[in-house]
């Protein structure tokens, strides 16, 4: 919740004439602006810090005994719907781990429910023990290629744009519409005018880079590469380096950290899964990896607070100094990086790993019941062979970009089919905003599965239902049980449901405490093993990038095979 600032009680407080509301006292505290630990006591009032040195007799001292005390760590930019549970129970996991600051992009919510889902995220921001700021969604739908559930242009975001929550406009990853100048994407970047963009420009570079960072986009978090990043950081963008459940890239891109460039690079973790945000962490996950492979720990820290604080221009928030937010993280060692206290604007929040702060109602009625399905049929799922050879989705281990591959596939009766002897199955995407009908068929290499199906709402970007199988029945029958339980998760074996994942909330998230959603998801990585899912991916999150039409290079959607670099759908037979 905003808050306003005591400046009257700061000033005294901060000269001694007035007792603290907080001392947490012996500490090693750390300067975001050196990168030097030093020892102090941190004086607290109204939510904010008062100062730093030596404070006595306050209402309320807390003897650190010289452990370690940080600024609350910030996510430069993460989908809070790929948790698959609401913001009240994210936030309660990301705020034991140290996070006091997000910043959302509620790209997934409003390609199902447009305005109501990002006004369902407001309201709720109002309600959490963290400070949740939002990057408006800038591509709903995301292109011309598939079907979302709700259209937002400049007009819509308008309306939203100048709520104090909001900071700009989120990942704009229609490049191609920047370059051709396309009049509604250039509305919109003139819509945030005096605000950020983010961006999401995978591969692209020389010119056609120039020309997208030129239109006013400022960051980027897609770059796999060195090379890529030190490209788009020469030309003046921040780089968020991000570690989420599908896409690894935290560690590759590491060695273009430096003392020079060290101060516009920012963690992020887009997309992460209750199972890692329980066992691994947030972004206290991402500074206990960089310090353990050699980067400063000064620097590290910095990248967590005050660089994408200082990029966001959130000017109280990043730093233990005097006037700014007492988001404070206190950790017995810099080896584990598990905070053991956390407080957000001067208030304990989280200890020894748990939130203790009680969840509030959020009303949720405006993003329920979106399954709108037209005919699920096995007919839906027949490919039409012209020749042997196909064109096939090639899965890249801990990548999100997919190979173009073409492979002579087995046909019967003039139709592709599955070939688990090869690891070919095929990959379906119906739409289910509109009862349209649309149904986009295609094959993939790689997902390893042997039998069955798996069936999800989950479905980047525009969240129609995405179904893989070796069967065509058991992949009916899997969207069938999605539209039965008004979206989720569902694997299904010789025509039996081995299990399920209700996601309620617009078909992306449960209504459920995040632990029992990890232990059902639990369940069903186990069983998406045993029917063979190559080890190397997680089959849920994977699954649900197979339908974003904006990296490279083959994806599909309700609308077919679609070639990402060329902007257009292909027929599945070369």
């Amino acid at each position: 919740m905003v808050m306003v600032k005591p400046i009257s009680q700061l000033i005294a407080v901060a000269q001694g004439q007035a007792p603290a509301d907080l001392v947490l006292k012996n500490a090693q505290v750390f300067n975001v602006f050196t990168g030097e630990f030093r020892k102090g006591d941190v004086a607290v009032a109204g939510g904010y810090i008062a100062g730093i040195g030596q404070y006595n007799g306050h209402r309320r001292e807390i003897d650190v005994a010289g452990k370690f005390l940080t600024p609350g760590f910030i996510d430069g930019h993460v989908h809070i719907e790929s948790s698959m549970v609401s913001p009240n129970e994210f936030a309660k996991v990301v705020v034991s781990k140290g996070t006091t600051t997000l910043i959302a992009d509620p790209h997934e919510i409003a390609n199902v429910v447009g305005e109501k889902g990002i006004h369902y995220v407001l309201d709720a921001a109002e309600k959490l023990p963290i400070h949740l700021f939002m990057m408006l969604p800038s591509c709903v739908p995301a292109t011309r290629l598939e079907t979302s559930g709700a259209i937002l242009k400049s007009q819509e975001l308008s309306k939203i744009i100048n709520h104090p929550r909001v900071l700009g406009l989120g990942e704009l990853m229609n490049y191609p519409g920047v370059l051709l100048q396309d009049k509604e994407m250039l509305a919109k970047i003139k819509l945030a005018e005096g605000k950020l963009i983010d961006g999401h420009a995978p591969e692209l570079t020389g010119c056609k880079l120039t020309a997208y960072i030129a239109a006013g986009i400022r960051s980027e978090h897609e770059c796999v590469t060195p090379a890529e990043a030190i490209e788009r950081l020469e030309q003046g963008m921040y780089i968020m380096l991000r570690e989420g459940s599908a896409a690894k890239n935290l560690l590759n891109l590491l060695p273009m950290v430096n003392c020079h460039t060290s101060r516009r690079c920012m963690f992020a973790t887009d997309d992460r899964h209750p199972g890692d945000l329980i066992t691994l962490g947030h972004i206290n996950h991402m500074v206990k990896m960089s310090v353990h492979a050699g980067l400063d720990v000064g620097t590290v820290l910095q990248m967590a607070t005050i660089n994408p604080a200082t990029y966001f221009a959130l000017k109280d928030i990043g730093a233990i100094a005097p006037g700014y937010y007492a988001d404070l993280l206190v950790f017995d060692d810099l080896e584990s990086w598990c905070p053991s206290l956390v407080f957000q604007q001067g208030k304990l929040v989280a200890k020894d790993g748990k939130c203790i702060i009680k969840s509030l109602k959020i009303d949720d009625r405006n993003i329920r019941d979106t399954m709108h399905l037209g005919e699920i049929s096995l007919k839906q799922l027949k490919i039409k062979a012209g020749s042997n050879l196909a064109r096939v989705i090639g899965l890249v281990p801990h990548q999100l970009i997919t190979a173009a591959l073409e492979l002579d596939v087995t046909v019967t009766n003039g139709e592709f089919v599955q070939d688990i002897a090869h690891d070919i199955l095929k990959l379906a995407v119906f739409e289910r905003h509109h009862a349209t009908g649309n149904v986009g068929v295609g094959l993939i290499k790689g997902f390893g599965m042997h039998a069955g199906a798996i069936a999800s709402t989950v479905a980047h970007d525009s969240h129609n239902v995405v179904v893989i199988g070796a069967s065509d029945s058991d992949m009916i029958m899997a969207v069938q049980e999605l539209a039965r339980i008004k979206g989720g998760i569902a694997i299904v074996n010789k025509g039996k449901v081995l299990g399920s994942l209700a996601l309620p909330l617009a078909g992306l998230m449960a209504d459920q405490d995040i632990h029992i959603v990890h232990d059902q998801l639990d369940s069903l990585h186990n069983i998406a093993y045993e029917l063979g899912v190559n080890a190397c991916y997680d089959p849920f999150m994977t699954l649900a990038f197979m339908s974003l039409p904006v990296i490279p290079a083959l994806k599909l959607t309700d609308k077919g095979l679609v070639d990402v670099n060329n902007f257009g759908v292909l027929e599945v037979s070369v």
